[in-house]
């Protein structure tokens, strides 16, 4: 495999799934739409973004549903994830399972991932687009939908939205976002987020087995590592801005002068393979605080070797990519 390309079939899984539940023959629908239903029958097998959202908005076509992916996410359980949702459903809380979620998406889809931060007594959700290809409507409704009906089942409580918003203009009919998510959301935002209240976060999940979570989750990690084989420039730009920390963090001049290229081209080919100097940066940094955080350092010591500013810089940071503060991740893994 040369890339970790868009998405796995299995996504084509909920979309059968929701033209069958509207008592509709999904063989006909792939006729019609010049989809080979006989790809679903390879399990690894990966289509392209731009073929997943031909096929959601043929599916909305075809059934005379316009809001196709909003109701497609209401009926998306575990199973459809495959082994991340094996992960999620074994996972100790709800912020462990969003953070296995985040970690282990890319098995599903290589242009969508989730984020968030703390809001007062809230908890803001942002749902991100990662690749290049412009946001699909029916798609981005269906993740949240079904990203927000996962929490609800997982942890087996009345979750209440507090507000959401939605990048996309307003369809005409707005009433079944009532109907799904109790509320109706802002549209033409500026990022598509759901806020939630923060104690959601902490909600035990019913079905969480460390044993089973144990053994699904180095499973997880197999296919993950196999799927970013064909990262190659990116891994090798990662490795070497790790060797270099913690002596300093290279900018993005200084790494694309070590790999003999300018820093547009530099960025154009981390493009390709789907991440940038920024994101780069951070991972490097994330592993490395988690490596000294395991290792007992103090906050300050982190924040400082990290090239921080201020140690409140590197918590704020660390808070973002984990979705605890580092002492609360210090304190996870001594319970451990």
């Amino acid at each position: 495999m040369t890339d970790v390309q868009g998405f796995a079939i299995s996504m084509v899984y909920p979309i059968r799934k929701t033209i069958v539940h509207k008592g509709l023959d999904f063989e006909d629908f792939c006729r019609q739409v010049s989809f080979d239903s006989s790809l679903l029958q390879d399990v690894e097998a990966r289509i392209e973004e731009k073929e997943l959202i031909r096929l959601m908005n043929e599916a909305a076509a075809f059934t005379q549903d316009d809001h196709f992916g909003l109701h497609q996410g209401q009926l998306t359980d575990i199973a459809d994830m495959g082994i991340l949702g094996y992960v999620m459903m074994h996972s100790e809380k709800i912020v462990d399972a969003l953070l296995a979620f985040q970690r282990y998406n890319v098995i599903l889809c290589n242009g969508y991932n989730v984020e968030w931060e703390e809001r007062g007594s809230d908890m803001v959700l942002r749902f991100v687009k990662t690749t290049p290809e412009q946001i699909s409507r029916h798609c981005m409704e269906d993740m949240v939908s079904s990203l927000y009906h996962l929490i609800v089942r997982m942890s087996n409580r009345a979750i209440p939205i507090l507000e959401m918003q939605f990048t996309h203009a307003a369809p005409s009919d707005v009433v079944p976002y009532r109907e799904v998510f109790g509320t109706v959301p802002r549209f033409s935002g500026k990022e598509n987020t759901l806020r939630l209240s923060k104690e959601v976060f902490q909600y035990p999940i019913l079905y969480s087995d460390y044993r089973l979570r144990t053994a699904f989750e180095p499973i997880a990690e197999e296919i993950k590592r196999k799927l970013m084989q064909g990262r190659v420039f990116s891994n090798q730009v990662f490795q070497w801005m790790m060797s270099r920390m913690p002596a300093f963090l290279p900018t993005l001049q200084e790494t694309a002068k070590a790999f003999q290229m300018s820093p547009r081209t530099l960025q154009a080919k981390l493009k390709e393979e789907h991440t940038s100097y920024n994101e780069l940066a951070a991972s490097v940094r994330k592993e490395i605080a988690i490596g000294y955080i395991k290792k007992g350092c103090s906050i300050g010591e982190i924040a400082y070797l990290l090239h921080y500013s201020e140690p409140s810089a590197f918590q704020n940071a660390f808070k973002k990519w984990t979705g605890v503060t580092p002492g609360q991740f210090r304190a996870k893994i001594e319970a451990m």
